[in-house]
């Protein structure tokens, strides 16, 4: 198959897919999702996907009927019907509440979550000059829970699109919090410089294994706050996101910026491909 598509036990191609009109993921966005890049039909750090779904399923107070073993089997078993000449695959899961007529208490009686996952073959970005804009921070207070809400997400990418970059960075009193589908480091002086998890953070998972090279390369690692001003002062800015893995900001709102400390970016870069590569050899 070159693609597929599973929605509560019913598996098509990703075209014959339909689900139901009262999926509350339809009229409130009433779910959360991840993403796990499949390369060589291997997922890449599966266990920390599984864990964030289950987690934010959690705070969403979600009935789900499964459990991270048996969503693993799934996963692997919806990537082992892909054709086997897709390298590179996005795997998409998505959980909602559950199907019921619109209210928005929680339905009654009670309903189990919805399922959905579908995986498709992409082409990976690679390592092209990748550019910024910035602009305010307008989103709600859940940011730490990957819902499908992302409509301020979505216009802040898009403007970046017509800006002629690749990612919004946005900006809450007078601080870095993060990309619109992307977490955002900086490195100076020799040191790995990230905002704090909080709720106006995801909890990104190439952020914590960033941390994670780091620590392990002797890398000094500081969570804390960060301006506009000290990110266009620093001497790399990097951003992460699960189906790019790092990318090196080199000009941001049209000013260059970062690019200065090209053996340290290529160090911690080169881990993080190394680490990639070895979880996801072909078997």
């Amino acid at each position: 198959m070159k693609d597929i598509a599973y929605y509560n036990g019913r598996i098509t191609p990703m075209a014959e897919m339909t689900i139901p009109l009262m999926d509350r993921a339809i009229y409130f966005g009433d779910g959360v999702y991840d993403v796990i890049y499949v390369h060589n039909g291997r997922m890449f750090s599966p266990d920390d996907h599984l864990d964030r779904i289950l987690t934010n399923c959690r705070l969403m107070r979600f009935d789900v009927d499964f459990d991270k073993e048996s969503l693993r089997t799934l996963l692997q078993s919806l990537v082992d019907r892909l054709d086997r000449d897709i390298k590179h695959v996005n795997l998409y899961m998505q959980v909602s509440r559950g199907t019921a007529m619109r209210s928005h208490s929680f339905p009654k009686p009670p309903c189990k979550a919805n399922l959905l996952v579908f995986a498709h073959g992409f082409t990976p970005r690679g390592q092209a000059p990748f550019y910024a804009i910035t602009a305010p921070d307008k989103r709600f207070a859940f940011c730490n829970i990957k819902t499908i809400n992302l409509i301020p997400n979505i216009l802040a990418n898009q403007n970046s699109k017509e800006a002629g970059a690749e990612e919004c960075i946005f900006i809450r009193d007078g601080v870095i919090t993060e990309g619109s589908h992307s977490n955002v480091s900086i490195l100076k002086d020799g040191t790995l410089i990230t905002p704090p998890l909080n709720e106006w953070i995801l909890p990104s998972i190439t952020r914590k294994h960033l941390l994670q090279i780091c620590q392990k390369a002797g890398i000094p690692v500081v969570e804390r706050p960060f301006t506009l001003e000290e990110m266009m002062d620093a001497d790399e800015i990097m951003v992460g996101a699960s189906l790019f893995l790092l990318q090196r900001v080199l000009k941001i709102d049209g000013q260059a910026a970062g690019g200065k400390d090209d053996a340290l970016w290529n160090r911690i870069n080169g881990d993080y491909i190394k680490r990639f590569e070895e979880e996801t050899a072909q078997a």
